[in-house]
């Protein structure tokens, strides 16, 4: 029975492509992994009984386009590589590569330990620390885990800390030793012996884009009053709730296809009224009747649970973007002609 390709191992899909390519340009290529990593590829070859044709195209044709996008980012870094392959491919698959390249080469990041590491115990290593410690750490943790450990801090501290996120370029190696002795040997990945580019307005607006509410709008108001030109940079390339009126009546009724009746009523409860009218005007009349019964009878909500919904809606619009279904105004950059 053939196996799913999206559920074989690095390993597997190794021998595979080995064995398509053939053993000549295979013995050229393999010889240049570790020995250990020979002897998994070369065990699993062995117990190959049979590849289909698919399987054999499918895993050579995975393997031209991560080369092909490290290429790319070699050539102009991340975002020059999203743009050509989304070109290519389109926006899903582009994310798809460039997720798999960045997963491959996470393993080789100082703090290797700490991304693997539970949020909540990273809070209780470094929330003692200086802002500008955090911030650092910050910047080498998945978005989501980031953004957990910045929720949890106060709230003074969270905007310092995103403040040095977002004017954070290039750090010195030997200052990254340094906090990972600090860590207390928690923390082991060898660090690049040049300087590495970390931190930025990307890096903090994704870390935003995993954090509450709460905490998003906090930092955002703080960095306003300390840096009001970056803040309008971060907005710029954030996506909110309250954003949905920015949208065409199209892509909100694309929207609202994709996201449950209890859901938004929940949403809309204390949302301002132009964003509620964005909703109810782009729904039949008997469907805004009903939804404004669901907001009425649903009562006196917590804070917490209208957000996490918002949240919920905001992801299906930052999906749809992304699939290029809808389209996120941001700026001239996205100008759209009709």
């Amino acid at each position: 029975m053939a196996r799913d390709t999206s559920k074989m191992s690095g390993v597997q899909k190794a021998a595979i492509l080995f064995i398509t390519l053939g053993p000549e340009a295979s013995a050229a290529i393999i010889k240049k992994f570790p020995e250990n990593e020979i002897q998994k590829i070369t065990y699993e070859i062995a117990n190959i009984t049979s590849v289909k044709s698919e399987q054999r195209q499918e895993i050579l044709n995975e393997f031209i386009e991560i080369n092909k996008a490290k290429d790319y980012i070699i050539e102009g870094g991340i975002e020059y590589a999203k743009n050509l392959l989304g070109k290519a491919l389109g926006q899903q698959r582009a994310k798809e590569i460039l997720d798999k390249v960045t997963e491959a080469t996470q393993q080789y990041r100082p703090f290797a330990i700490a991304r693997k590491a539970d949020a909540h115990q990273l809070m209780n290593v470094i929330s003692s620390e200086h802002p500008q410690t955090i911030a650092l750490i910050l910047c080498y943790l998945q978005a989501d885990k980031a953004g957990q450990v910045l929720s949890a801090l106060p709230e003074d501290v969270q905007a310092e800390v995103a403040f040095r996120i977002a004017t954070m370029s290039n750090t010195s190696p030997m200052v990254v030793k340094e906090i990972e002795k600090v860590l207390d040997s928690k923390l082991s990945s060898v660090v690049r012996s040049d300087m590495t580019v970390i931190g930025g307005l990307q890096t903090l607006v994704d870390l935003l884009n995993q954090v509450d509410r709460t905490t998003e709008k906090n930092i955002t108001e703080s960095l306003e009053r300390e840096s009001p030109e970056l803040a309008e940079k971060v907005r710029e390339s954030m996506f909110i709730f309250e954003d949905i009126i920015t949208l065409d009546d199209v892509s909100i009724q694309r929207v609202l296809r994709e996201v449950e009746a209890k859901e938004l009523a929940l949403a809309l409860k204390g949302c301002s009224e132009e964003v509620a009218n964005a909703i109810f005007r782009n729904q039949s009349k008997r469907a805004a009747a009903a939804l404004k019964e669901d907001m009425e009878f649903l009562g006196p909500v917590r804070l917490m649970d209208v957000e996490k919904a918002q949240q919920k809606i905001v992801a299906v619009i930052r999906r749809l973007d992304e699939a290029g279904e809808i389209v996120i105004s941001r700026g001239g950059e996205d100008a759209i002609i009709i």
